[in-house]
């Protein structure tokens, strides 16, 4: 990246922000912290390269923050939950509200690291291509990442997105529930085939008419038909 990566980092124990300030700035990236999730709101949260999040605090839920970022700031800043939840419910509540990562209480620093790492990349490379796909009057604007139908803005999660972009350059060729895996989510990410399944039924709904060419098939994966 040209600028230094900003991260905010939520947590409501002080001792575990400033472990990780004082580690991530060690490694040169520009750190902010807040106590809450509520204090995390009234910053210029749209400044920031990713979101260190802890799920469990005191007042307001990381989930709910992160669901507040997406769908009422409309951001699709890189948020990595941190919990000491482990079930398959709480990882997919956690991508559900638009989570790209989930690291595990304990954890080492140098885990955190390299999941931040791997995820500045993802995005950093996700926005190298500066193109447009269109089909009919629904316009997805690949490098300012929106969507519009009808030059109406559709407002999706940041996985919602990238599905319907895949999608979209593959049109007509089915891709298989582990291909959307391995190709949006990191390989070091724990989800399952289920997370594209409840992906792509909330992204049919939001397009409208459109949902309708979201074709899947047992054994083959998902479609964007002709």
């Amino acid at each position: 990246m040209d600028v230094t990566p900003k991260i905010l980092i939520v947590d409501d124990e002080q001792d575990l922000r400033e472990i990780l300030q004082f580690n991530l700035s060690s490694e040169g990236f520009e750190v902010d912290t807040a106590a809450s999730a509520e204090e995390a709101l009234t910053k210029e949260l749209q400044s920031y390269h990713l979101i260190l999040l802890d799920v469990m605090m005191g007042g307001m839920s990381g989930y709910k923050m992160a669901d507040m970022v997406r769908k009422e700031h409309h951001l699709d800043t890189p948020i990595i939950f941190l919990t000491a939840k482990t079930s398959e419910n709480d990882l997919l509540t956690g991508f559900n509200v638009g989570g790209d990562d989930y690291i595990v209480k304990p954890f080492s620093i140098k885990e955190v690291i390299v999941r931040i790492k791997a995820v500045l990349k993802r995005g950093s490379a996700s926005g190298q291509a500066t193109t447009s796909l269109q089909h009919e009057d629904m316009l997805v604007d690949v490098d300012r990442k929106t969507v519009s139908i009808k030059e109406e803005a559709i407002n999706l999660t940041r996985k919602e997105f990238e599905i319907l972009a895949l999608l979209l350059r593959n049109k007509g060729k089915f891709i298989s529930r582990q291909d959307i895996l391995d190709r949006i989510w990191s390989n070091d990410v724990i989800v399952t085939e289920r997370n594209v399944d409840v992906n792509i039924a909330r992204l049919r709904k939001k397009i409208g008419n459109y949902g309708s060419l979201i074709v899947g098939r047992s054994g083959y994966g998902y479609c964007f038909e002709m």
